[in-house]
């Protein structure tokens, strides 16, 4: 999986894992999926249903943009995660201090999976509030979006309507200080009780 960067490409010879067969591993997973996303993308451009047919461009110009990977960043990530359990088993050392989910405390644990999440299996996720014991049970929280791919936790429609109100409710929560969120010309300070409008 891993090759150098050819010539007359920025960062000729470095290792990577190319972005390229990232994709290709992406859609093998799910091929019929993909496919029959494209046959209804002709459909909609055949029935002139442009607002259907821009919403599989955008899912397809974020999906398909894929950059290499540093190889000595990903073997380094399968070797410690997938293959040695370090963070699991509590022997995870990064220079020379241990890393210990337990030891977080001031801040809150929002874990998100997919029902029908293909890469990260049911649980995975979830499991970091089994290593993460020194957050409050009330600073925490976990969600499994029904009919939600791997993809689609952060990206389509259910990301927008259903998990990112979530997850902003969350943060607003937790989190006691005025912030100001702000939308073109106009911005929103929230504190968690009240929202101030300001132009």
């Amino acid at each position: 999986m891993i090759y150098n960067v050819p010539a007359n490409y920025p960062g000729f010879g470095r290792k990577v894992y190319p972005g390229f067969l990232q994709h290709t591993g992406f859609v093998a997973m799910n091929p019929e999926r993909h496919a029959a996303s494209h046959w209804d993308f002709y459909q909609s451009l055949l029935r002139g249903d442009e607002e259907d047919a821009e919403a599989h461009r955008r899912f397809y110009d974020e999906y398909n943009a894929v950059l290499d990977m540093a190889a000595e960043y990903y073997l380094q990530t399968i070797r410690v995660v997938f293959q040695e359990f370090r963070l699991a088993e509590g022997t995870w050392v990064v220079d020379g201090e241990p890393v210990r989910p337990q030891d977080i405390k001031n801040t809150a644990l929002f874990t998100i999976e997919g029902e029908l999440d293909d890469i990260s299996g049911s649980g995975q996720t979830r499991a970091a509030h089994d290593l993460c014991t020194g957050i409050p049970e009330n600073n925490r929280r976990h969600f499994t979006a029904e009919k939600c791919g791997h993809y689609g936790i952060f990206s389509g429609r259910r990301w927008r309507t259903i998990i990112y109100p979530q997850l902003r409710e969350f943060i607003v929560k937790n989190d006691p200080a005025p912030r100001s969120v702000c939308k073109e010309d106009r911005c929103e300070e929230i504190d968690g009780n009240e929202s101030n409008t300001s132009y």
